[in-house]
């Protein structure tokens, strides 16, 4: 039950939670960023550096990824392509995005991308706070134990 995560925008407080659960639960968590990402000596922690460019840490996740992982993304188009693909997807909020509600994700994403592109909304997602940090680890805990048990 790999995870991997699409570490550009991925928080550190998420990061860590991811490193300490990849060495309690012995599971192979690994980033993909197109920078260097600064991870804890580990058997079960990987990082995976890809080339610059539009999609690219996406394009090499779905390539690696099986039925029954876990993907960390606030992407919504990458979470739609690993939802087909038959992964479990959750943002680092501790949102899950499922087969029932990616539809309307993008459909959002799409609309709030032309507001920003007209000018109307110039504002982003409110900063990640406690709340935010405390949801993602109660996902990821029953996440793990579902799966650990299969």
């Amino acid at each position: 039950m790999p995870v991997w995560v699409d570490a550009d925008a991925c928080p550190v407080a998420v990061k860590d939670i991811l490193c300490r659960a990849a060495n309690r639960w012995q599971i192979a968590v690994t980033f993909v960023a197109n920078q260097a990402i600064r991870v804890p000596p580990s058997a079960f922690i990987k990082t995976r550096q890809v080339p610059q460019g539009f999609d690219v840490a996406d394009d090499e996740i779905i390539s690696q990824l099986s039925k029954g992982d876990l993907v960390i993304t606030q992407d919504i188009p990458l979470a739609a392509e690993a939802i087909e693909q038959g992964a479990d997807v959750f943002n680092p909020r501790g949102e899950a995005f499922t087969r029932e509600n990616i539809r309307q994700r993008l459909a959002m994403r799409n609309f709030m991308e032309e507001l920003r592109n007209s000018g109307q909304v110039t504002g982003g997602p409110a900063a990640f706070s406690q709340t935010d940090r405390k949801e993602f680890a109660d996902q990821l805990d029953r996440w793990l134990q579902k799966n650990a048990r299969r």
